[in-house]
């Protein structure tokens, strides 16, 4: 890589997943930021602003790093729909998404931390939900516990059964980290890919 350092500022399992497709070394770090949306933000600015928050975040220490940072913020009717916590929150997400379609909006940043140079984009997946019984909503639950995830449905298991269609550039955007616009970022930062 060019003697960068790779760091993803992120505990989340899932991203560090996805991370690793690329092949290249990294270090995850929670960024350990405020993830509150500001007043009167929209869905997609507060995944924005996050991704670069949590990317500056580390740059005092990975000075010499190309850091990367993300964001999703879920989006139904024009409100934000956050992690839902626990089984009950999660109910009233997905009995409220039944029929609808949500609006996965996933912010990427790479910082280069020694120039303090940030590239910036964002993500939208398009997720048409089916109308969906109270029943199914808990099976679905019970079997995949998707208490940590934006909107509670992981398109990367059951909660695909869940969804009607998906529209957007990349899928890997829906699950947390634009892989496709990453590559771009690092190729124009520089870096080796492949």
């Amino acid at each position: 890589m060019k003697n960068k350092p790779l760091v993803l500022a992120s505990s989340s399992l899932y991203r560090q997943e996805l991370l690793k497709r690329l092949r290249l070394p990294f270090t995850a770090v929670s960024p350990d930021i405020d993830e509150s949306p500001a007043p009167g933000e929209t869905p997609p600015a507060t995944a924005l602003r996050l991704a670069e928050q949590k990317a500056r975040a580390l740059a005092a220490r990975f000075p010499d790093a190309l850091i990367i940072g993300s964001d999703q913020v879920a989006e139904l009717d024009g409100l934000a729909i956050g992690k839902p916590g626990d089984h009950a929150e999660a109910v009233k997400q997905l009995t409220a998404a039944s029929a609808h379609t949500v609006y996965f909006h996933t912010a990427l940043c790479l910082l280069d931390a020694g120039v303090g140079q940030a590239q910036t984009k964002i993500a939208t997946n398009e997720v048409k939900f089916r109308a969906l019984t109270p029943e199914q909503i808990e099976r679905y639950l019970l079997a995949e516990k998707p208490y940590d995830c934006a909107g509670s449905a992981k398109s990367e298991g059951l909660g695909i059964t869940l969804i009607e269609s998906i529209r957007g550039d990349d899928p890997n955007a829906l699950i947390g980290l634009p892989l496709i616009e990453l590559t771009t970022m690092l190729m124009r930062a520089g870096a080796e890919i492949s």
